[in-house]
């Protein structure tokens, strides 16, 4: 929870600061006392909502690197960077992707694939991770880093929390006005207080139910990484022994705005409905029902 409490606070304040800056330039004004001018209140929000996550698409190999301590690999050192950099070289051209940036971070058991563009991607995985599994089920993560970054995950999971965020603020608006001038009968020349506190509350309900589906949406994802690791593999089975150790592992906790991109990581009771990753035993069981490569 306290991560979704985080997600939300830093997409408030980049609605927030948007709103204000928008405004003053004059592209903000979709409400008046008129009424709705709903092409420009859709502008204004799509601007709103996308600019956000753009900015942190853009930017999230450097925050990654800086929020985990993640160091690049540029010159191997030892047979273990010497494997890991080549296994992720194999896999890579596997899935027909740009070789990515490879970094291992200090912590617990966790790894993680970002960047903008397939073709220079980042994949890191932490110390613990490499200290408790074997070569052939770290090889299995890779794999599911490395088929995120093939399915375009990071780029798509951006563009739908921006379409939410562009529905978050238009509808909080257009009920921010109703209340204003509907209910409350506000006859001054521009919106009032109410509607104001409308829009300020239903930017953070509508905002916890837009985390719902941006959730949903991010679990589905690790199902098909986990089916992209089993074809880059050839079988489903390090996939699954992977998942099995992770699952018996305590998972390292990623910083918030990198939680959906790691490999481990699940919610219970109404914290599932926010979980960016299924339950072990679910993602295992999939496996079992994937096709014949």
């Amino acid at each position: 929870m306290k991560r979704v409490l985080l997600f939300l606070a830093t997409n408030l304040a980049v609605i927030l600061v948007l709103t204000v800056v928008l405004n003053v330039f004059g592209i903000g004004r979709g409400v008046s006392a008129s009424g709705i001018n709903i092409g420009q209140l859709l502008v204004f929000s799509a601007v709103v909502g996308f600019t956000g996550s753009i900015i942190s698409l853009l930017m999230s190999k450097t925050m990654a690197k800086w929020s985990t301590g993640a160091r690049v690999i540029e010159h191997p050192s030892g047979a273990g960077e010497v494997w890991l950099v080549e296994t992720v070289r194999k896999l890579a051209e596997r899935a027909g992707i740009g070789m990515p940036d490879v970094a291992v971070y200090d912590g617990e058991p966790n790894a993680f694939a970002t960047g903008a563009f397939k073709n220079s991607a980042l994949v890191a995985v932490s110390t613990g991770l490499l200290e408790n599994m074997d070569r052939d089920e770290v090889e299995a993560v890779l794999g599911h880093e490395i088929a995120h970054v093939a399915n375009g995950d990071m780029v798509t999971l951006t563009l739908i929390q921006g379409v939410v965020n562009t529905f978050v603020v238009f509808l909080a608006r257009v009920v921010g006005f109703v209340v204003d001038k509907v209910v409350l009968r506000n006859n001054d020349r521009g919106p009032g207080i109410a509607y104001m506190a409308t829009v300020f509350v239903c930017e953070l309900v509508f905002g916890l139910v837009a985390s719902i589906i941006v959730a949903w949406f991010s679990r589905q994802r690790e199902f098909r990484a986990d089916a992209g690791s089993a074809r880059l593999l050839g079988s489903p089975r390090p996939m699954q022994q992977a998942l099995a150790r992770l699952g018996g592992l305590a998972p390292g906790a990623l910083p918030a705005q990198m939680s959906a991109f790691g490999i481990a990581g699940s919610g219970k009771g109404w914290g599932a409905l926010f979980s960016t990753h299924p339950p072990m035993e679910e993602r295992i069981a999939a496996l079992n029902n994937l096709p014949p490569a």
